[in-house]
């Protein structure tokens, strides 16, 4: 309950909103219920005061008193998430209408997207793709009632970030870096194509913890760009004006624009240009209700509403600019200095009668060679890397291209010399064109750092047999790896296999644990919150 005198002076630089929620903060950090006394309301209004370096150094102290966040947590549903953030600024309520993945898939981590919507860095509230329609939904809903109406009334509503000055290296500031080397880590045979990527970065000097993610500015592919060009009856060459440059149009679509997200300026423009009665009422239900149009790009969209006549200019004007891919770092800078290395699944597909590729996958599967350049930055993981004491053992579960992060922390235990056991869970299709650096793996048992290795392959035997099939066989082991503290690490699908996974891990704890379920579900909520069970999903 709220005390019942204010602890924020009144000439703090703060809204109510803030001020409520600072309200809450003090008096709960204090110990105060409506009781509290005069010197501790006084004490309050310091600590407070102390806060303050003006309205906006007061908004990041609040932020940063707000770091532990009781939404972060994918397990709970959205109305919860919701609930617990309500009273809380617009973009923490945000940050807990997304999925809490931190996958990257948007460009940022949840918070970052949150801040960047509000802030009016990012326009878009579709980019949450583990959320879907339910999050997309959620955040319209939120800007709406906050801002009155939409995400330009985000961008509306506050300033906008200032053009980047920075010194170094970072996503307004991407570095160019240059190509080493790219293969396919996959058989022939294999149903799967998964590059390994290695980048130089010592022209630029940048610097990575294992863990941590890639930014990557991707490209689009020239024959997609072509088909739009002529779709809208423009000229490759023809001159466009891009952040201030004046560049081809070509290039302008293949390297600054999203081809494949729809944005809500682009569904305004067609319903004002289309002539056809039909083709107008179709888009304006869209702009309420994307539904009929999920999974379409820029160029399924101009294709199906061809009455929308609509110069380049104008279309680039109404596209979303191109956002990073943020990949899992696999390598060590103390294994390969200068060099970040990257394991990227390649992902197509087919969509009303039309193939469909993923934009960076295919980039580094089909289109860069050795030589060429790509826009990259570090993204921190805050959390998500080695033990800090190297004599902990280290349980890694990661499938397919989930194995990224646990052979980059394999190099740095084993360049730092670190005296833990390591054990690795992968899997994948088959064992004969899927097991990705195999080599590389067996080489490090020998070493001796690798300690255990168990694979899953699913479709080498009749039954599907999968990581947390392998966790299960090997219960009395793991307990005993957690037992002497134990951490593990999880990388991959968050829908599926870090969903099974963890089920497997709370029958371990309880089985062999001999605990309830319920002292089981603290166990592994213990391990969480002293950084000892942590996941890297998407």
């Amino acid at each position: 309950m709220a005390p019942q005198y204010s602890l924020i002076p009144e000439s703090a630089p703060f809204n109510e909103e803030q001020r409520a929620w600072l309200n809450g903060f003090l008096a709960g950090w204090m110990g105060l219920q409506e009781s509290g006394g005069a010197g501790a309301a006084v004490s309050a209004a310091s600590v407070a005061t102390a806060l303050l370096d003006g309205p906006a150094a007061g908004e990041a102290k609040a932020a940063e008193a707000e770091e532990d966040f009781p939404w972060h947590d994918s397990s709970i549903v959205l109305d919860e998430r919701l609930r617990l953030a309500d009273g809380r600024p617009l973009q923490r309520r945000l940050m807990a209408a997304m999925a809490q993945l931190n996958c990257g898939s948007c460009g940022y981590d949840c918070r970052r997207y949150a801040e960047a919507i509000v802030s009016g860095e990012e326009k878009s509230l579709k980019l949450c793709s583990p959320g879907g329609k339910e999050t997309a939904k959620a955040l319209k809903e939120l800007v709406a009632l906050d801002l009155g109406g939409g995400a330009d009334a985000a961008a509306k509503g506050a300033a906008k970030p200032a053009a980047p000055a920075e010194k170094t290296w970072s996503r307004t500031n991407p570095f160019p870096a240059r190509i080493l080397a790219i293969h396919n880590l996959n058989g022939e045979a294999s149903a799967k194509y998964t590059s390994h990527v290695e980048i130089d970065l010592s022209a630029g000097d940048l610097t990575y913890e294992v863990g941590d993610a890639l930014g990557v500015y991707p490209t689009n592919c020239d024959a997609l760009v072509q088909e739009l060009i002529a779709r809208i009856g423009g000229a490759a060459d023809e001159p466009l004006t891009v952040d201030g440059r004046v560049v081809p149009l070509a290039e302008a679509l293949r390297n600054h624009f999203c081809l494949a997200d729809i944005s809500d300026d682009l569904l305004a423009l067609l319903t004002e240009r289309a002539t056809d009665p039909a083709e107008v009422a179709l888009l304006r239900g869209c702009q309420e209700d994307a539904e009929p149009i999920d999974g379409w790009d820029v160029l399924e969209l101009l294709k199906h509403f061809p009455s929308a006549s609509i110069t380049p200019a104008e279309l680039a004007n109404a596209l979303a600019p191109m956002r990073p891919r943020l990949y899992s770092i696999s390598s060590s800078l103390k294994a390969h200095p200068g060099q970040v290395h990257l394991t990227v699944g390649r992902v197509s597909w087919t969509f009303r009668e039309r193939g469909r590729k993923g934009v960076a996958s295919t980039m580094f599967a089909d289109r860069l060679k050795p030589g060429d350049s790509v826009r990259v930055f570090v993204h921190k993981a805050h959390g998500f890397s080695v033990p800090a004491d190297a004599d902990r053992p280290m349980i890694m579960i990661g499938p397919g291209t989930g194995i990224a992060p646990f052979r980059a922390f394999l190099q740095e235990r084993k360049a730092a010399g670190a005296t833990g056991k390591n054990w690795l869970f992968f899997g994948d299709q088959q064992a004969a064109t899927d097991f990705l650096y195999r080599e590389e793996l067996h080489g490090l048992q020998q070493a001796g750092v690798l300690t255990r290795l168990d694979v899953a392959f699913s479709r080498d035997q009749a039954e599907k047999i999968y990581v947390q099939t392998r966790m299960l066989e090997q219960g009395e082991a793991f307990w005993q790896w957690l037992d002497e503290g134990g951490h593990v690490y999880v990388c991959g699908d968050a829908k599926r296999m870090a969903v099974d996974v963890d089920k497997a891990l709370r029958q371990i704890v309880q089985k062999f644990g001999n605990l309830s379920a319920a002292d089981a579900d603290a166990y592994v909520a213990r391990m969480a919150s002293e950084k000892r069970y942590c996941r890297d999903v998407y």
